[in-house]
């Protein structure tokens, strides 16, 4: 199970930090991911880091702004979110895929979603 939080209502340029805390399983024998969905769109990557935190991938458009981090002990993946744009607005999930050893972009390769957690950037 994934329990996603941290999400919130921010202005352009502000920081926020998600949380997703992993349970039921051996969180440290999975690849984690964050992807997000904004009305009207389809579910998108965003960032995703291997099992021990060792390899990390971003899309184009977070890039320099995002960073995916672990902590293996607490069984929880972050996402730290800096200089927020209005496109940054959308429904934020967390997932887990069982391929640890290599990071993916793709959803179809997770396994567990988790409920998803709110983030609206406001000018």
């Amino acid at each position: 199970q994934l329990q996603a939080c941290g999400g919130g209502s921010v202005q352009a340029g502000d920081s926020l930090r998600l949380s997703c805390a992993a349970s039921g399983r051996t969180f440290s024998s999975n690849t984690m991911g964050w992807f997000r969905q904004a009305p009207g769109k389809e579910r998108e990557f965003v960032a995703t880091i291997d099992w021990n935190g060792g390899s990390n991938s971003y899309a184009d458009s977070v890039k320099g702004r995002i960073t995916i981090s672990r902590d293996n002990a607490k069984n929880t993946v972050y996402l730290q979110m800096d200089s927020l744009k209005l496109e940054d607005s959308a429904v934020y999930y967390c997932a887990a895929s069982p391929y640890y050893w290599r990071v993916s972009s793709a959803p179809h390769e997770y396994d567990s979603w988790g409920q998803g957690t709110q983030v609206t950037v406001s000018s």
